[in-house]
């Protein structure tokens, strides 16, 4: 099947390159725009608690749902304010209502509290205004985001020539600006992966073509795969978070010069032997296209798996990322050797060093080394990982996206000014639904309720009940003495909280908490399903690839066991660099997901790579352990460059000065060099050469065959 494609990429290759820029200009003419959401709510199932709130609270209480953004106003001399002060906060906000520029998402701006007294802190700095949602606005869609930007010029325009300033913050204010840091992830991530890629490039091959080859790979390959990503989230009504798009340029450019690199260490080597450009264009393909079809495939199936978690979030970043490195394995597989041919040796220009095959003598005195002591370098190797796996275990699950935001923007200065100020939970009260069964609710019953909501843990202040136009539902809103955001308000709701709420409900009521914590907390619950669930289905799906690969029933056991034991210190190492060593609390509940998704699928990759070396080194005749040495010595430098070339990559975005991206290339860096350095180069090999032709059972796949023993890597 391979020699095939070879033979059409190699035979055919101006038409094979027309049809991709073909695909991709149809694609991007048709296309929907690819959407994101960071509503978190919108991820979780209905059956859980937040959302019963949520959907009641909307029903019941049209226009008094969670705040969608607050504004702080302050004496820009820092003083005390002034009657007149808040006579002028009162007009303003009056006239950004919806009078001022129909703003989708504002239905008012409220400057007192429930009493009708001004909104003001105890020291008389600072006065909030609360910022509620219009009828049928989500605050997160992207005109809401459009509509926060153009409030805050408002603001400036209404305070212009007074004492007073102000600063919007809350959920729609905060995502817009971590909208705004996301694109400005995007691009950091952007260029240095680029400047990345190409830098290594240059070192390994001192070639100018082939330093651009993945940039133009990308350059085709990225329009498609948005646009089918796009199109199967419009199908399947599927909404991805909004760290997506900075995800897939790492994906397509790591991956897509993963892929690119093994197909062109094996055309290297066989031009090396004398064959003409379209002959080693097939013989190429043949060689490497099993193993990165497996690798791609293993990858697909990791990423798929998510469409079995419960979480919407992870449905729609499985099968986005499935698509992305689908549609970049159909191009390494196709598009670069047809792109390869038409270039022939020009490829290489302006180096002719790969003429001459390196000595490898690093890889090669590795390959003995491990050949001599398989045994050794296999407990080494495994005994470390295990140490590392050790500090998962101290894993702290954080929600607290604001943590995430950069410490300059407009949101973040609000929410601390807001919270030197006001009580930490002012910011978002929570509300507790409650709802009568059988006819109208009593009063003195939601007083006495109430008054048990107050003495519950976390709680600072209760709200008098709010009830329905039709007496069945009531809404009493919680100030807790956190941010609601924070790791302690998801701890307090999920337990005193919720308790007292559901144990103190008056007689034939139900009652629901919801509000942003609550959200956090049904997340938790649904991740923590989502683990058992998804993990060893994919576990499960990729030992098959494995074990139709290599046509055997042992071999993938111990494969699987490299890679999770690889997660598990991946994490484990994340958790004592940032937990311990940098002291943060927690790391962001989404991190395991990412690192099971690149690092335990892109870890099969290479364990793919080298255990088909390994292979072809036995049916080369080599007995096990010398089959090892020379596959290490063959197979390494590709894995090397490779792993040293996708770990900068996922390292880039580290740069884009989020505290989520910043532990998340961390974490993929190190694992993918764990992938590559650890598990590939020596752990793998180290048991497969233990272990001898058992490795193979029930199979024959080691058994000779007529090939060269000095076969390309």
């Amino acid at each position: 099947m391979f020699a095939l494609l070879g033979r059409i990429a190699s035979r055919r290759p101006w038409f094979v390159v027309l049809a991709w820029i073909a695909a991709a200009v149809v694609v991007v003419s048709f296309a929907p725009t690819l959407e994101t959401t960071q509503e978190q709510s919108e991820f979780l199932p209905d059956h859980y608690e937040s959302v019963k709130a949520i959907d009641l609270q909307s029903a019941s209480f049209p226009g008094a749902t969670t705040p969608a953004a607050l504004i702080v106003f302050e004496r820009t001399d820092g003083g005390t304010l002034t009657a007149d002060d808040q006579t002028t906060i009162a007009d303003v906000a009056k006239r950004l209502g919806p009078e001022l520029g129909a703003k989708t998402f504002v239905q008012q701006v409220v400057t007192t509290g429930p009493d009708g007294s001004p909104n003001v802190s105890q020291d008389g700095v600072a006065q909030i205004g609360v910022v509620g949602l219009a009828e049928g606005a989500t605050g997160f869609d992207p005109q809401a985001f459009d509509d926060a930007e153009q409030l805050r010029t408002d603001l400036d325009d209404l305070l212009a020539g007074t004492d007073l300033t102000a600063l919007t913050t809350g959920s729609v204010p905060q995502g817009l600006d971590s909208q705004d840091s996301a694109e400005t992830t995007l691009l950091i991530v952007g260029v240095a992966t680029i400047v990345l890629i190409v830098g290594l490039l240059a070192i390994i091959f001192r070639s100018v073509v082939i330093c651009l080859l993945p940039v133009a790979t990308v350059l085709v390959v990225s329009p498609i795969a948005t646009g089918l990503i796009a199109w199967a989230n419009e199908i399947f009504d599927l909404r991805a978070d909004s760290s997506i798009e900075t995800i897939m340029v790492v994906v397509l450019y790591g991956i897509g010069t993963d892929y690119i690199l093994f197909f062109l260490f094996r055309y290297r080597e066989a031009l090396r032997r004398g064959e003409e450009t379209k002959d080693a264009v097939v013989d190429a393909l043949e060689r490497a296209g099993e193993a990165i079809a497996s690798a791609g495939g293993a990858v697909i199936v990791a990423f798929s798996a998510l469409l079995l978690s419960s979480l919407g979030i992870f449905r729609a970043i499985g099968p986005a990322l499935a698509i992305a490195v689908a549609v970049t394995l159909l191009a390494a597989l196709t598009l670069v050797p047809a792109v390869i041919t038409l270039l022939g040796r020009a490829l290489f220009w302006p180096s002719k060093a790969w003429r001459k095959e390196p000595e490898a003598a690093r890889f090669g005195r590795a390959g003995q080394s491990v050949g001599r002591r398989p045994g050794v370098f296999a407990g080494v190797s495994g005994l470390v990982m295990v140490v590392l796996a050790l500090f998962a275990l101290q894993f702290n699950a954080s929600f607290d996206f604001n943590s995430s935001l950069p410490d300059d923007v407009e949101s973040t200065e609000g929410l601390k000014t807001f919270q030197e100020h006001f009580s930490a939970g002012a910011s978002e009260p929570v509300p507790v639904l409650v709802k009568s069964d059988d006819g109208r609710l009593d009063p003195a019953a939601l007083k006495t309720y109430a008054e048990a909501l107050g003495k519950a843990e976390g709680v600072d202040q209760v709200y008098p009940p709010q009830v329905s136009d039709d007496g069945t539902v009531a809404q009493i809103s919680l100030v807790l003495d956190s941010d609601p955001t924070s790791d302690t308000a998801l701890k307090d709701v999920d337990g005193p909280i919720r308790d007292v709420a559901h144990s103190a409900a008056p007689a034939g009521t139900e009652a629901y908490v919801g509000g942003t914590p609550s959200v956090f907390a049904d997340l938790q619950k649904a991740m923590a399903r989502d683990y058992k669930v998804v993990f060893p289905v994919a576990a499960i799906v990729i030992m098959l690839i494995l074990a139709l690969l290599l046509r055997s029933l042992v071999a993938p056991w111990y494969l699987m066991a490299a890679v999770g034991l690889g997660f598990a210190a991946t994490l484990g190492t994340t958790v004592l660099v940032f937990q311990h060593a940098v002291g943060e609390n927690g790391l962001i509940f989404l991190l395991p997901i990412y690192i099971y998704l690149f690092v335990t699928a892109l870890g099969t990759d290479y364990n793919i790579l080298m255990v088909a070396r390994l292979r072809e080194e036995a049916r080369a005749g080599r007995e096990p352990r010398a089959a090892a040495a020379e596959a290490i010595k063959h197979a390494g430098p590709t894995i090397a460059a490779a792993g040293v070339i996708l770990a900068g990559t996922f390292a880039s975005l580290m740069l884009g000065g989020n505290a989520f991206f910043q532990s998340m290339g961390f974490a993929l860096a190190f694992g993918i060099l764990v992938a590559a350095f650890v598990m590939s180069m020596f752990f793998t090999p180290a048991l497969t050469a233990m272990l001898g032709h058992a490795a193979w059972w029930p199979g024959h796949a080691d058994e000779v065959r007529e090939e060269k023993v000095d076969a390309a890597p």
